[in-house]
This record gives C-alpha cells, structure tokens and sequence, in this order.
C-alpha cells in the first residue's frame, strides 16, 4: 500500500512538504542543510508514497557516537495525522530504522495539537487527533522526552480577518502601546543581508541583558543568510531617527510564518518599539497569504514562576489562541542503553558548560 523512497533535490522535497497538512519549517531542505553544516546532524531525507502520491516526509537528522547515533525529527514528520494506517506506517519505518542504525534514541517532534487554550481555563479544549497520536505512541513504547528541544507550546493568531479586526482585537494595553510608537516617530522597514551584522549585535546585546545564550556570530550568519537567499526568512527593523532600535527575523513556509527570533537595544525601550515590530509582522505575514502568525513560544507550566512567563505576558497582549502541542517524544531500540544516556549526559553537559 505504501512505498518509501530518499529525496536529494530541494526543490521535490519542499514542494511535497508544502502540500502535507503538518508542514513546518523545520522540516524544509534548508534547515536539514543549516543544522548539517552548524551543529553536524546530517540529514537522512525519506518520503512515503501511496501510489505515486507523497503522503508523508520525514527529515531526520543523524548524530554519531561511535557505533552509536542520535536520530531528530525536528517539528517532523509531516503528514496527516487522522490516516492511522499512514501514521502505523511511517512509525514503522522509522522505528526499524533506529534499530538498524543502533540509535540511542530516536526523537520525533511532530507538529500536532494536543489542546488550546491555557490548562483549566475555560477555553481549555483537548484535540481528539493529538490525544489519538498520545495514545498510539504510549502503546508503542515511546516515551515522552524529558529533552523538549523545540517550544511545546505557543501562540497563533489567525491572519484570517482584516487589518482593523486584528488590531482592535489586541488588549487595550497592547494596542496604545503600538499607537504610541508610531505616534513617538519609530519606523520598521525591511533588512536585507547588509543588515546581517546590525541584526547579530542586536541579539547579542539582548542575550547579555537577558541572561539567555547566544552562539557565534558564523551561526546565525549561516541560519538568516541561507534562509533570506531561500525566500523563507525575513527581517524587519524598527528605527528611530535613523538608529536601529530593534528587530524580529520572521521564517515562513507553506502556511504558517514564524516569530523566530527578536532583539532590541538598550536604548529607547520607552518608545515601544516591540510591540510595533510586531503589529507590522503581522501584516507583512498577512500580505504575504499566510494563514497563521506564530508568535513561536509559550510557558511549559502557565505559572508566573515559569521562565517564560514575562515574555508570553507580552505575547499574550496580541490576543492569539495558547496552542499546546504533543511535544517530543523518544523511541529507544535498548531500554538500557537509553537510561544511561539520559542520566549520565545531562549533569556531564552541564558540567562542561560551567567550565565553559
């Protein structure tokens, strides 16, 4: 019924994702590619057909330990999640792959709703397609990660209604204060690779501020670069005066575009530049045809004492709907091999980043 088959040419691989209903940008030929040349996870690219249809992609990328590797899926695979016999399949595959290629683990990220809303509130709902997959995966033997490599949960806004709709649906609070920057002078325009430098200083001034870790500057050289010569990122910068006060690189694919990274200077922070920055987001992503504006990360746990708490407080103000998804999930072909991995390598990073 189904067949399995490898890609090599970006432009076959990109086009099929674009058509699955689970498309992510995660997924695409080009961060297989970035994570490939940055962080040595080579990409093994598979796609399943029914037919001569492609009905499912999975872009798994491979890190070795000896005879030993580590296999992710980031955001992946793609494919319709409400067609069991497909999702029996492609978990088939995957599982005999990790075994024969001796995975410690094999992780899978898939981009499935498990609830909206935010726990215990009144618009908490439950996805019957995510709790189905929950469910399959449990009886499979996987395990749920305690290594949640991407954001579990986020918020999305529907780019479905007009301009006016979209703002006048914002909380009052969010909405002066993106009034009042553009009352106060500050622009936002379009960077293009020049910017590449301003766009890195930005972030690592936000990082030192903000006690989040930042890499080298080759790597989000690589990553923005490799992304706007694809089509699939753009930057915008908000300025005042002709000084750079801020910017977000949204990545954008099939229907979805991605709030990915932000940063701001030290200066000016009064005259609201963010909230701007992202009101204009909003409409380059609507202007371009996407469907869904994804503000990209939300609190584990919906508590104050969670670390992302201020910055969802922010994120909240733009009145998108909390959307939780299943999370990562492991498949370990040796029970044991994958406890001794799991606790020893975590203090042994830690370690080694203390040292750092």
């Amino acid at each position: 019924m189904f067949t399995v088959e490898t890609v090599s040419l970006r432009e076959q691989w990109n086009a099929a994702l674009r058509a699955l209903p689970t498309a992510h940008i995660l997924q695409t030929w080009e961060w297989g590619e970035f994570k490939r040349i940055t962080t040595g996870w080579t990409p093994q690219r598979w796609a399943f057909k029914r037919g001569a249809a492609i009905v499912a992609l999975a872009s798994v990328g491979v890190r070795r330990f000896g005879p030993f590797c580590l296999m992710y899926a980031p955001k992946g695979p793609a494919l319709d999640y409400s067609d069991s016999a497909l999702v029996a399949f492609v978990l088939d595959f995957l599982q005999r792959q990790a075994q024969r290629q001796r995975a410690i683990w094999l992780k899978i990220d898939p981009d499935v709703i498990a609830a909206t809303g935010v726990p215990g509130d009144a618009d908490d709902t439950p996805n019957p397609g995510g709790q189905a997959l929950t469910a399959e995966l449990h009886a499979r033997g996987w395990r749920f990660s305690t290594d949640q490599v991407q954001f579990r949960n986020t918020i999305v806004i529907d780019l479905a209604p007009g301009e006016d709709q979209l703002l006048a649906a914002m909380s009052q609070n969010t909405r002066r204060k993106v009034r009042l920057a553009q009352r106060d002078g500050v622009s936002v325009r379009p960077a293009s690779p020049a910017d590449l430098p301003l766009l890195y200083e930005l972030y690592r001034l936000t990082g030192a501020r903000d006690g989040f870790l930042t890499r080298p500057p080759e790597y989000y050289e690589q990553a923005w670069r490799a992304f706007m010569a694809a089509g699939l990122a753009q930057p915008l910068i908000a300025e005042l005066g002709g000084k750079a006060l801020a910017h977000v690189i949204l990545f954008h694919f099939a229907r979805t575009c991605w709030y990915f990274y932000g940063a701001s200077s030290n200066e000016a922070r009064d005259k609201m530049p963010n909230y701007l920055l992202q009101w204009e987001a909003l409409r380059w992503a609507k202007a371009q045809g996407y469907a869904r504006y994804d503000m990209w990360g939300a609190p584990d746990a919906f508590v104050e004492s969670d670390t992302l708490w201020g910055v969802y407080q922010f994120k909240r103000g733009f009145r998108g709907v909390v959307t939780r998804h299943i999370g990562a999930w492991d498949y370990a072909p040796s029970p044991l091999l994958y406890k001794l991995y799991t606790e020893l390598y975590p203090p042994l990073l830690a370690f080694l980043r203390r040292r750092r």
